[in-house]
């Protein structure tokens, strides 16, 4: 019977994926083998000694030690893309917001007191104060072209706006999934000079903190809107209100409110709403729960952001030993050695690695003792062993 703490509320759906017969999941739980969280923080958290992996229903982990996790073996997963559309759809709303002053006229609207002759009067001379513009025509930068940024790329040409995008990093598979109508910028300066609005979906790291700056604001069109729903971290906030002020920018729409931020005229701060929609919720439980399920059944390693993707077909009437260790030389030749010395027939094996990191599969004849696995996880540079 695996045990599973889950640390926030998780979708039934995904609940639903862990069979009750092999799963026992709880809130208060000892001893776990897996966790489930959403935005919870781990990082003041004991972590158990029993504990196997951990899952997040979501894409973002900084709530998540990551790095003391890699040092015990243990790998964090993730749901990319699970949630992709609902951002999606809110990055276009808040394009919508900005360009046509929508919660300000809202603002201007519930504001008015009179009759409805006098509420008539009242809009015809006011409504000038919020005439807006049209999407189409105008150019969106993307910076972060993963699940999230490709579908904002790939509808906003549908909208009629012409699309530049940064990604470094972008996978073959990810740009297969991307439209050839993008236009691909040599930089983030190269696209932050050529755009009406910019939206970032990028995780924060040290690389994106502050990535929206002052020296940046100045390469920009005047007139620009910044769209953030990725992490607060990754604009400036205090270069961009003075931007506002200025007027060189449009408007702020993020999800990340602040005292410094809520009440400015030209910013829209929403609640964290990005993800917050109830198939957003499932999608990203139900991937979750399905990775961490594969894992502690099968030892195979989907969506993990701190683990090399490991997947390898279970052969018939064998066992498994999964190892997690240092990415340094020969572990792969001590564990196989270990298995020979034991004589046991080794099926299939499969081995990567990740950074500091690699994971190594191992179908073999017969039983694997626990004797053996000890010895295994003796090895220096050895972080975990499982016996599947």
């Amino acid at each position: 019977m695996y045990k599973i703490l889950t640390l926030n509320n998780i979708a039934v759906a995904g609940l639903e994926r862990l069979p009750r017969d092999r799963y026992e999941v709880a809130s208060e739980i000892t001893h776990p083998d897996a966790i489930l969280l959403r935005s919870y923080n781990m990082h003041e958290m004991p972590i158990p000694a029993s504990l196997q992996c951990v899952g997040r229903a979501g894409a973002g982990v900084n709530n998540i030690p990551v790095d003391k996790l890699s040092e015990q073996g243990i790998p964090v997963f993730n749901a990319p893309g699970a949630n992709a559309n609902a951002v999606k759809e809110l990055v276009v709303a808040g394009m919508l917001l900005a360009a046509r002053n929508i919660c300000q006229a809202w603002d201007f609207t519930r504001q008015l007191q009179g009759d409805d002759a006098e509420l008539a009067r009242a809009v015809e001379q006011g409504k000038k104060r919020f005439a807006g513009f049209e999407l189409a025509g105008r150019t969106l930068g993307v910076v972060g072209l993963g699940a999230i940024g490709r579908q904002v790329a790939n509808t906003a040409l549908e909208l009629g706006m012409h699309v530049v995008g940064f990604d470094p990093g972008i996978t073959v598979q990810g740009a297969w999934q991307l439209s050839s109508r993008v236009e691909q910028a040599a930089s983030v300066d190269d696209l932050l000079s050529k755009v009406d609005f910019v939206s970032f979906h990028v995780p924060l790291v040290e690389t994106t903190r502050n990535m929206i700056n002052a020296e940046r604001l100045r390469l920009m069109r005047d007139g620009v809107s910044i769209l953030n729903f990725a992490r607060g971290g990754i604009v400036d906030e205090t270069a961009v209100l003075a931007a506002l002020d200025e007027g060189r920018v449009n408007a702020y729409v993020c999800d990340f409110p602040s005292n410094a931020n809520r009440q400015h005229p030209r910013v829209i701060a929403l609640p964290h709403l990005g993800a917050s929609t109830a198939e957003a919720e499932e999608n990203c439980a139900v991937m979750v729960a399905e990775q961490i399920r594969d894992y502690l059944e099968h030892g195979n390693i989907v969506n993990s952001v701190n683990f090399p993707e490991v997947r390898m077909p279970r052969s018939g009437g064998s066992s498994r030993l999964a190892v997690a260790n240092r990415n340094v030389p020969n572990m792969v030749g001590q564990i196989t050695t270990a298995l020979a010395e034991a004589n046991l027939n080794i099926i299939d094996l499969l081995n990567k690695s990740r950074g500091e990191v690699a994971y190594t599969l191992v179908d073999v004849e017969g039983e694997i003792a626990p004797a053996l696995a000890e010895s295994i996880a003796a090895i220096d540079g050895v972080l975990r062993v499982r016996v599947l």
